[in-house]
């Protein structure tokens, strides 16, 4: 099976509600998707949002970065080098880690579709069922709470909460969601590098005092400050989960060596694609720290295609952040993995199972 072809298009999706955090408000998903073409008749499937506040990515870095850097290293190549492939892919440039990630995603459905096998099964197999949380965006009290009733009406039992941009609101805002749901549904919280060390801990002691039971706090301080994380960590009872602080198995191993987070999170579009995230799992593993497989604001491409690799690492992977399809009004990806509601049901057919995409704009 050999790459003949790379295509790329564009597909917009909105979403139901805007999206909000500490960082930036979107109303739509937006993806560059990329199209991997095999002289056996195969399509690939990967794709790549435009996160510039964290990946540094934009749709038009993505599109260069496939077309002048990764498609004269693909054409004419063999799926079945996937190894080889992959560390050519990561080491063709720095950083452009969602432009990696798309190709990956697209080389690795290649792959498990020439073994005609799903791709969770070609990674290690595991339990094709799984079971996400749902993002409340932050905003007003009233409909932060709102916004939760309805996600425990649909069935959702975990709910992560975006706050970060006022400590005295966020503390408000947190408590009034855990009084409407308590019982019902988990929250985590998530301030996206919102919070300084000591507003940090002075607001998550407070919620604990007052009785709120957090499962997790994800990301409270900036990125690079791994200290600050870690003087968190020390002082609070509620585990501490890194985010933006990791992109790669070297910021793994920083955190871990220094203490700074109880929990790492995985998310495709940091770590370049499917090869770094499981060897982020597997070092994680070996040092019984726990991770998260998340995601960025994208759509069901590669959604499914971190699904996938999350049911492959099972139990170190022990909780999923894969909301988006549930977030948006409609799924235009038709086959692969199923979306209703909280419940994510991998697909069954070869790789990532992608028959057809609605909408999708191709570019010239």
């Amino acid at each position: 099976m050999k790459i003949v072809d790379v295509k790329l298009g564009m597909l917009r999706v909105p979403l139901v509600t805007p999206f909000k955090t500490a960082l930036r408000t979107v109303e739509c998903v937006e993806d560059v998707v990329v199209m991997l073409e095999t002289d056996t008749g195969h399509i690939g499937y990967g794709n790549a949002p435009a996160t510039a506040v964290i990946t540094g990515d934009t749709h038009g870095s993505v599109i260069e970065a496939v077309r002048t850097i990764f498609t004269p290293l693909l054409l004419g190549r063999n799926v079945a080098d996937l190894n080889s492939l992959t560390r050519q892919i990561q080491g063709a440039m720095i950083n452009n880690t969602s432009a990696k990630a798309a190709v990956e995603i697209a080389l690795y459905d290649l792959f498990a579709q020439s073994y005609k096998t799903p791709l969770y099964r070609i990674l290690g197999g595991g339990e094709n069922s799984l079971t996400t949380d749902i993002t409340i965006s932050v905003d007003y009290i009233d409909k932060m709470v709102a916004d939760a009733e309805r996600a425990v009406e649909r069935g959702f039992e975990i709910l992560k909460l975006k706050v970060g941009k006022d400590i005295g609101l966020d503390i408000e805002r947190i408590k009034a969601v855990y009084a409407a749901v308590k019982g019902r549904a988990l929250l985590r919280l998530d301030a996206n590098q919102g919070w300084s060390p000591k507003q940090a801990v002075l607001a998550i002691r407070g919620l604990e005092e007052a009785g709120v039971l957090l499962e997790l706090v994800e990301q409270p301080v900036k990125a690079s400050n791994l200290e600050g994380m870690r003087y968190i960590s020390e002082r609070v009872k509620t585990p501490i989960m890194a985010d933006e602080s990791i992109f790669g198995p070297h910021e793994v191993m920083d955190v871990i060596q220094r203490h700074a987070a109880d929990i790492i999170n995985i998310k495709l579009m940091k770590t370049g694609g499917i090869s770094n995230a499981l060897k982020i799992a597997d070092l994680a593993g070996l040092y019984d720290v726990e991770c998260m497989v998340g995601c960025m604001l994208e759509t069901s491409i590669g959604v499914s295609a971190a699904a996938h690799m999350a049911a492959a690492k099972a139990p170190i992977v022990s909780k999923l952040d894969l909301d988006v399809p549930s977030l948006c009004v409609h799924d235009p990806v038709v086959g692969g993995a199923t979306y209703k509601d909280a419940d994510i049901i991998l697909n069954e057919t070869p790789g990532l199972g992608i028959e057809r995409i609605e909408g999708l704009q191709l570019l010239a």
